[in-house]
């Protein structure tokens, strides 16, 4: 195995507690769905026994996901197939769009605010914060929540498929024109107070870290080759790893971010090394996913196609 990948392997192994629901929803992302949205359970807890998540913690997760209306089963005799809810397969479409985007999205220079108006309770607020933290929203005080290109309708869904939906009758949503009134705050001063980006700045430059020392030493030997399971296996962790940060990130217009933000670098490292891992990842999928009836799924056009090569990022130096 390259040096590089079997050090970030072994780090993910050696953590004393694994999100196995988070991990397994990536790889329903970015693996599964392309290829039909279905996979054997067997076939799910093989593939990811190398990353030292054992059958029972697999099983346990996708129970719970199947509970939390993630997932939802389709019994084959006595195999079982796991395939994306409809509000799965929706909160995924969307998070797809940012994932494999070559770019952040261009700001249309209006705020999308969610307003509480109505009665909510402490513990209410608290899981309404974070189920829009995890969109991305940050929040002004307990009552207002902001976001500069969401979709509200997508991010009321999510609160929705987040269990949420009884709230809804409490929050209003709105756009936010700039009126650009002399002497009153700015949008930067909005953000300051919104988002702690400091933080999300060294979850990025952490994510470099941890993947750019592989992109180097593919680039350094282009006679170098990951072998399909190991670039399967790295594959998982990077997307794993770069769709929470996403799922934390605003993505805010350059003009509103810091110089040198690691945002863009974190996003072209993913994109470079993606493109890298595609082709031999999807060959162990071929040799390795099945489904109920032992057949391999063909891989799909799932729509998103998936880190453009009109990246503008692409002459940024590391």
């Amino acid at each position: 195995m390259i040096p590089a990948i079997q050090h970030r392997i072994d780090r993910f192994r050696q953590q004393q507690r694994v999100r196995a629901g988070s991990l397994i929803m990536s790889v329903f992302g970015d693996a599964v769905l392309p290829r039909g949205g279905r996979i054997w359970l067997g076939s799910l807890i093989r593939l990811l026994e190398p990353l030292g998540l054992n059958e029972r913690l697999v099983r346990t997760s996708v129970f719970r996901l199947s509970k939390e209306q993630w997932l939802q089963a389709d019994t084959h005799g006595r195999r079982a197939e796991y395939v994306l809810t409809d509000s799965g397969r929706l909160r995924f479409e969307e998070a797809s769009r940012h994932i494999y985007s070559s770019h952040a999205p261009i700001w249309d220079r209006r705020w999308r605010l969610i307003l509480v108006v109505g009665e909510l309770d402490t513990r209410q607020r608290e899981r309404l914060r974070q189920a829009l933290q995890w969109q991305g929203f940050g929040n002004l005080g307990s009552d207002c929540f902001v976001h500069p290109s969401t979709q509200l309708e997508a991010a009321f869904d999510t609160l929705v498929a987040d269990g949420l939906g009884d709230m809804l009758d409490c929050l209003l949503p709105l756009l936010a024109a700039d009126a650009r009134i002399t002497l009153t705050a700015s949008d930067a001063d909005l953000v300051a107070r919104a988002w702690n980006l400091d933080r999300l700045a060294e979850s990025y430059a952490a994510f470099v870290s941890d993947y750019l020392p592989v992109l180097a030493e593919l680039r350094r030997d282009r006679t170098i080759r990951p072998a399909p399971e190991e670039a399967f296996l790295l594959r998982v962790l990077m997307i794993h790893d770069y769709r929470r940060l996403l799922l934390r990130d605003p993505e805010l217009p350059e003009v509103l971010l810091p110089p040198e933000w690691p945002g863009q670098s974190a996003r072209m490292v993913c994109r470079e090394l993606y493109r890298r891992l595609a082709e031999p990842s999807e060959q162990h999928l071929d040799g390795h996913m099945q489904l109920a009836d032992g057949s391999v799924p063909e891989r799909l056009d799932d729509g998103c196609q998936r880190f453009p090569s009109d990246d503008p990022l692409a002459s940024i130096s590391l």
